[in-house]
């Protein structure tokens, strides 16, 4: 069970595979059709996430043969916020699940305030979480 959706899952997944492999001395490139099947993932969906990554500065590309992709910063400075943000907005506040009339428009529903703890939870989590994590997996 995860926060967030798909896309970003397989975002954390693709770039946990760089992490696990990350030298700042002699990088090792992986590209899409690689990472995809270590990962089991759809290929589709990790070129996706690595041309996103790409553009907000998580991961660096190298066209061509030898090329692949690499960590553009050390594991330890790029968080799973870095890497889920492009791609799941996280809401400054929860859906209530009662629908219209209470928190927002009216009274908070009963459950209001175990579901803001669990958003606040999560956004620390991946604020704090970095890809350090994955290396001696």
């Amino acid at each position: 069970m995860s926060p967030y959706g798909k896309v970003a899952q397989a975002a954390i997944c693709a770039t946990s595979l760089l992490a696990q492999h990350y030298s700042a001395k002699t990088p090792q490139r992986f590209n899409s059709a690689e990472i995809a099947k270590t990962r089991k993932l759809s290929q589709a969906i990790v070129a996706k996430v690595l041309t996103v990554l790409s553009q907000t500065g998580v991961v660096i590309g190298a066209p061509g043969p030898g090329g692949g992709y690499t960590l553009a910063r050390p594991p330890e400075k790029i968080t799973l916020l870095d890497i889920v943000s492009p791609f799941d907005r996280l809401e400054p506040s929860v859906n209530c699940p009662y629908g219209e009339g209470w928190c927002g428009t009216g009274p908070h529903c009963p459950l209001h305030h175990q579901l803001d703890k669990i958003r606040v939870d999560v956004t620390k989590f991946l604020k704090t979480t970095t890809l350090k994590g994955f290396q001696d997996k």
